[in-house]
């Protein structure tokens, strides 16, 4: 699993790359550090993205409180966006700022595919190429 998430932030710091964003997986994301650190950041000179990536084969991911607690601080001392990148099976990359999910009875976050392709944004968007048309 947690090399199939590697392979999955490294192909998204590819794409940022390929829409002229400077962008790096974060050393130490993941824990290694006490750290707020996310897992991809990225710039341009005019935007700046904060990733926690996510990847799942299934229909619903389940994200730690402290995960988002830590991108948000980091977004805020960083001044970037913060992100939630998310990779379902056969799909695009979609985003969703913390925001858009939704708080588990203990407190974690949950994301179902339904909600994702409601709310969620494409990599144009994000990267203000242009606003999307709905995902689904």
């Amino acid at each position: 699993m947690v090399r199939d998430g590697s392979r999955g932030e490294r192909d998204l710091v590819k794409l940022l790359w390929e829409k002229d964003f400077a962008a790096m997986r974060a050393p130490a994301s993941g824990g290694a550090t006490k750290k707020p650190l996310p897992d991809i950041i990225a710039g341009n000179g005019e935007i700046y993205l904060a990733i926690e990536v996510k990847m799942t084969s299934g229909e619903r991911i389940y994200i730690d409180s402290g995960k988002i607690k830590g991108l948000l601080e980091f977004s805020e001392m960083f001044g970037a966006e913060p992100y939630i990148g998310v990779k379902f099976r056969y799909r695009d990359w979609i985003f969703l700022s913390p925001s858009d999910l939704e708080m588990t009875p203990s407190e974690n976050y949950r994301l179902d595919l339904d909600i994702a392709l409601e709310r969620g944004r494409d990599i144009h968007e994000i990267t203000g190429r242009e606003r999307q048309t709905r995902l689904r």
